[in-house]
Formats: structure tokens, sequence, C-alpha cells
């Protein structure tokens, strides 16, 4: 149990890691109007988790889920920044904004969830 843990913590600071790059570099792209770094880790995060949950399904990889998914993708991924910059928008007047945000960030991040399991299970075929 103690080692799972570990490898959570480990997996959740790479990923944790690669979501301040991510939104660091999306900032610099697009600026701070729009929270589009939140948008990106979401949206790509839900790709990889298709992939991995078609993966280590097929694969028997499921040992591998705690640091993959839980760790890496639950460090990179996060909806609570998702609320968060979904209230700012609101609190800043900007309701159209934020209510675009959400469908973008939720539609985008089903479809890409979708086609990541779609892709993987067409070249593991």
């Amino acid at each position: 149990m103690f080692g799972t843990i570990l490898s959570v913590a480990a997996g959740g600071a790479l990923g944790a890691s690669g979501r301040y790059l991510v939104n660091v570099g999306a900032t610099r792209a697009f600026g701070h109007g729009f929270p589009a770094g939140t948008v990106i880790v979401n949206v790509l995060g839900s790709l990889l988790m298709g992939v991995l949950f078609v993966v280590l399904a097929r694969k028997g990889g499921n040992a591998y889920a705690p640091f993959l998914m839980t760790g890496v993708l639950g460090g990179f991924t996060t909806f609570s920044a998702f609320s968060l910059d979904t209230l700012v928008l609101f609190e800043r007047g900007q309701a159209g904004t934020a209510g675009l945000y959400v469908v973008a960030s939720v539609a985008l991040s089903l479809i890409a969830l979708v086609v990541g399991a779609m892709l993987t299970r067409a070249v593991l075929s």
C-alpha cells in the first residue's frame, strides 16, 4: 500500500509540473484573458486518459494505473482550477465567457477521451 501511495505521489509531482509548464506556455502564447492553459490540460489529459484506459485494460497493465492515471494525469488535469477559472470569469462580469469556457472544457474533454479510446482500439486491433 505504501509503495502505491509513493507511486501516486511521484506521478502527481510529474503531472503537476507538466500542468504548470503548459499554463506558463499558454499564458505566454495567449495572454491572461482566457484560461487557455486549463482547457489545454483538461483536453489533453482526457485524450491521454482514453488512451491509457484502453491500453492498460488490454495489455494487463492495471498495476500502472495508480502511477499513470491517478498520479500523472490526476496531477496534470484539474477541475479545481477549472472551477476557479469559471468563478473568476463570472466575477469579472464575463458570464458569457464563463459559460463558453465550461461548455468548451467539458465537451472537448469528453470528445478527446472518446477519440483517444477509439484511436487506441483501432491501433491495437
